[in-house]
């Protein structure tokens, strides 16, 4: 998390759309084998309380994380940011940047849980990409869906804190900030400048 408190995200709903958005986190935690990262597809309840995720039995986070504090980490659009984007090369080059940490305990779930989590993701994912029909898995045969349910571990982290950077240029003067997101979408960033607008008008600087 970046330490100016102006790149704090507000109340508006956004930190939680994005992580549902994007829908894939880094967790991070620490264990006697020292520190692990794995990569994984989440989906955050409704509550914005708890995130449900699974690994792969064989992950070397898997064994440990029952019972522990991790983080897990989203991490939106990002783009570097030229002085010449600014017009001015007294600026110096920076990287503008999204990211949510949620930090809580983590609990191993129980195979319902766990299948009712992967019903869950496809649910989300094929109606994402309207697949018409949907996959799911009475495609499958049971028991080979079985088998792969048995290849995985299902858990869920307590939310029981949240940090965000939006690193959107609000450091800077709205000129400066509209000239940077101009910038930005002609380089083809087109979410990040979608962000950057948001909060312009949030600001009201538009």
């Amino acid at each position: 998390m970046h330490p100016n408190a102006a790149f704090r995200a507000g109340d508006d709903g956004m930190v939680p759309l994005l992580v549902r958005e994007i829908g894939f986190a880094a967790l991070f935690a620490a264990t006697p084998d020292g520190p692990r990262v794995a990569h994984v597809p989440v989906l955050l309840a409704a509550d914005d309380r708890t995130l449900r995720f699974h690994l792969a039995r064989g992950n070397a986070l898997t064994r440990h994380l029952d019972g522990i504090t991790a983080l897990a980490v989203v991490q939106g659009p990002d783009a570097y940011v030229s002085p010449a984007d600014y017009g001015d090369d007294a600026q110096v080059p920076t990287w503008n940047y999204v990211a949510v940490e949620m930090e809580g305990r983590v609990r191993r779930t129980d195979r319902d849980a766990l299948i009712a989590l992967l019903d869950d993701l496809s649910a989300a994912h094929e109606g994402r990409i309207g697949a018409d029909p949907p996959w799911t898995r009475a495609k499958m045969d049971a028991a080979a869906f079985g088998r792969m349910v048995d290849a995985i571990v299902g858990f869920e982290l307590d939310i029981s804190g949240w940090r965000t950077t939006f690193k959107l240029s609000q450091n800077k003067s709205p000129a400066l900030a509209a000239r940077v997101q101009s910038a930005l979408a002609a380089r083809g960033h087109g979410a990040l400048a979608h962000l950057m607008a948001h909060l312009a008008q949030d600001r009201g600087d538009i």
